[in-house]
């Protein structure tokens, strides 16, 4: 297991990296509307990635065809921006990552337009709950397994499912580092988090059953009952965690 720790120039470059991730899902969600395809919003994310003088760093990655992720309803990650038209009350799941000046950033949000279903609306606030559980408590010191503990600990207790199958990770100089962050386990286990560790938390929780059908990138719940996602890049400091992409 390779660890990268990050020193005070290369966490200042995480930052302008993850201020970028983060304002193009602030874009998302502004821009979102009924009757638009995802492909648009995959351009509208390409063209502000760039502007920035950043590079979308999805686009390419293991092949992958587009600046986004964008999962609809029971596609729970890696969904392909396509000519797929947005409808009222679905849950758009939206991941989406910069690079500059040689470090990366990596976010998602589960967005929705018009009037949604209040049990689709409860996931999507959940899943979001889940992320600060899980960060709640950590230091230096602490284990990527008691992160994974509250996430799993509080979906649960709220009548959701964790997804086994996808996990977060490390960034910094590369989108995908080591540790991976699973969303379930056990205190106590698992990494030793450090001073200047940056990782990507990231719940994916769904309406029903943790298990999901993966081909490919094509990754759905196999119930097919809706999933949600939200994820931040943090940094483990002295004080605690910074959340880069908020």
């Amino acid at each position: 297991m390779n660890i990268t720790i990050k020193n005070k120039e290369e966490m200042e470059k995480m930052r302008v990296a993850c201020r970028i991730t983060r304002d193009v899902l602030d874009l998302m969600e502004e821009k979102l509307r009924e009757g638009m395809t995802t492909k648009e919003l995959d351009k509208i994310a390409y063209d502000y990635i760039t502007s920035c003088g950043a590079r979308p760093n999805f686009l390419g990655l293991y092949g992958f065809p587009a600046s986004i992720c964008v999962s609809i309803d029971e596609q729970v990650v890696h969904g392909f921006p396509s000519d797929r038209i947005i409808k009222e009350g679905e849950i758009v799941s939206i991941d989406v990552g910069a690079a500059i000046n040689g470090f990366n950033g990596d976010a998602a949000r589960s967005f929705y337009v018009g009037k949604i279903d209040p049990e689709k609306k409860r996931l999507i606030d959940v899943t979001k709950q889940c992320f600060f559980e899980g960060i709640k408590d950590i230091c230096v010191g602490s284990a990527v397994g008691d992160i994974g503990y509250q996430v799993q600990t509080y979906a649960e207790a709220n009548g959701f499912s964790v997804v086994r199958d996808m996990v977060g990770h490390g960034i910094g100089r590369k989108l995908h580092e080591d540790p991976e962050v699973p969303n379930f386990g056990r205190k106590g286990t698992g990494v030793r988090l450090r001073e200047g560790m940056t990782i990507a938390v990231e719940p994916m929780i769904n309406m029903g059953g943790y298990e999901v059908d993966v081909d490919g990138w094509k990754c759905v719940t196999r119930d097919g009952k809706p999933s949600a996602h939200y994820e931040n890049t943090i940094a483990i400091t002295a004080n605690g965690v910074e959340i880069l992409t908020l």
